[in-house]
């Protein structure tokens, strides 16, 4: 190995999916006024939990990768939340800064599902829970961010929640993308007796679900295991609704201890369907944060999100890869790829070490008040949002992991395929003659691999066993010796 491997601790300064199963009063937070953590601070009420359900089919429908459960001995089960859901108005005018006040409006009765997957052995669990916004872009309900995430969830004793908090997940359309379908249609004798009253309820719902993990109310669904801190995460169209919640609703709520947003656009979502429900474009967050929040931005993202860009303060950061996608390789089964018609090579790019990366600086941020996650630098763009690439066809700036700064391809978040298939990036690789002009022998490519991987480690974007892991990898890459 070339180079020194650094493995102290860092120090703080103070939709796509997964597709086809691996396919009360107006309140705002006062600016300096938050308060650090959510528990006994809560303004909402606990949903009845019952379960673990059984019947219909067997096991719970959704569409994730759970082949790693057996090995780090995990338990999937799902349960049913049930109570009377507010929705929410506008107060005032909202603006572009995000700092948007909100208040009850209609309440309705709901009965949906969560998923629960813990550590079969109480002592595993590091007393830290991910709640997931279930992303139904495609139709039904489908867990991304436990697709980027589960090595570091299943490795190191997260608890994770997948939660059908919106309509479409639970009662929506009768076939999504590749013939999956929502949860009733999906196993109509498991889930008949589920109720969504609509979308505007869905914030509330989130919510709820936050609160039966942490005050179950019946049945507890960590089947005893006791969460000291709740992370709320949601990516692609799930990320908009998380924009919306962060800004209007967690102020009133006080449920969850941190956010973790993932591959957001301009925009938030609306607060209710309907005139009159949209946000504002381009949706800021709001900095008067009560929980800190980190964004993550893919590369395919930044071309999408960038008007809304804002600096990192202390409750908040952005953090954009270069070289990734909004879905790529590692979330998106090649069996799906053929039933979606995407025509490309889809982007191989380093996406869930980051991710890895993210989940665990956010649970430190959350428990540690003297640390902060590292400053992501920018992905270049011009005046019109267009990412500025170097003569590889490779974006510059953003966080640089070993993939990009000694590439063997062009890693883009972008292509011109059709529909999700144009979220999915690509890759291009490098023909013979470019990689022996860049690294004569596969040792020359390999010290500069890993010298590249100290780099990313260093600055905080990997962690010590994902660096290692993907040192591995340069040393079968297609390199002649």
């Amino acid at each position: 190995m070339v180079g020194v491997r650094r493995t102290r601790a860092r120090i703080g300064l103070g939709s796509v999916l997964t597709l086809l199963a691996v396919l009360t009063t107006v309140v705002t937070a006062a600016p300096g006024s938050a308060e650090r953590g959510s528990d006994g601070g809560s303004n909402v009420a606990s949903p009845t939990v019952t379960g673990p359900v059984t019947g219909g089919k067997g096991s719970p429908s959704i569409a994730d990768d759970l082949s790693q459960l057996p090995a780090f001995n995990y338990v999937q089960q799902e349960y049913f939340i049930e109570g009377d859901a507010h929705a929410y108005g506008k107060v005032g005018t909202w603006t572009t800064n995000g700092t948007w006040a909100a208040t009850p409006t209609t309440s309705a009765h709901y009965k949906t599902r969560i998923v629960v997957r813990r550590p079969a052995d109480a002592k595993k669990f590091n007393g830290t829970v991910v709640v997931e916004w279930l992303n139904v872009s495609a139709g039904f309900d489908a867990g991304p961010d436990w697709g980027f995430g589960r090595t570091e969830l299943l490795r190191n004793g997260y608890a994770w929640v997948g939660v059908s908090a919106q309509f479409v997940g639970v009662d929506g359309p009768a076939v999504g993308i590749a013939g999956l379908a929502p949860l009733k249609k999906t196993d109509p004798v498991r889930y008949a007796s589920l109720v969504h009253p609509g979308d505007r309820y869905s914030y509330d719902i989130f919510s709820q679900a936050g609160q039966a993990i942490r005050h179950p109310d019946g049945t507890n669904p960590l089947a005893g295991l006791r969460p000291r801190k709740l992370l709320a995460a949601g990516e692609s169209q799930s990320a908009f609704r998380m924009v919306t919640y962060v800004n209007a609703v967690d102020p009133l709520a006080r449920v969850y201890d941190g956010f973790l947003v993932h591959s957001r656009f301009a925009s938030g979502a609306p607060i209710f369907d309907g005139p009159g429900g949209d946000v504002p474009a381009p949706s800021h967050v709001r900095t008067d944060l009560r929980v800190p929040v980190l964004v993550f931005e893919s590369e395919t993202d930044v071309g999408l999100e960038w008007r809304a860009r804002q600096p990192d303060n202390p409750r908040f950061r952005q953090w954009e890869v270069t070289g990734t996608a909004h879905a790529d390789a590692y979330l998106v089964p090649a069996a799906a790829l053929p039933l979606l018609g995407c025509t490309v090579h889809i982007n191989e790019g380093p996406e869930h070490w980051v991710v890895h990366t993210a989940i665990a600086d956010l649970r430190r941020w959350v428990t540690d008040d003297d640390f902060r996650p590292p400053h992501s630098p920018r992905i270049v763009v011009d005046g019109n949002g267009t990412i500025v690439r170097d003569q590889f066809g490779n974006a510059r700036g953003g966080i640089r992991t070993p993939q990009l700064d000694v590439p063997i391809a062009t890693l883009s978040g972008q292509n011109n395929d059709h529909g999700f298939c144009g979220l999915f990036g690509q890759t291009i690789p490098f023909n013979a003659q470019t990689l022996a002009s860049l690294y004569p022998t596969h040792d020359v490519y390999v010290g500069k691999f890993e010298r590249a991987t100290d780099r990313a480690q260093d600055r905080g974007f990997l962690l010590p066993v994902d660096a290692r892991g993907i040192e591995t990898i340069a040393r079968t890459a297609p390199i002649p010796h």
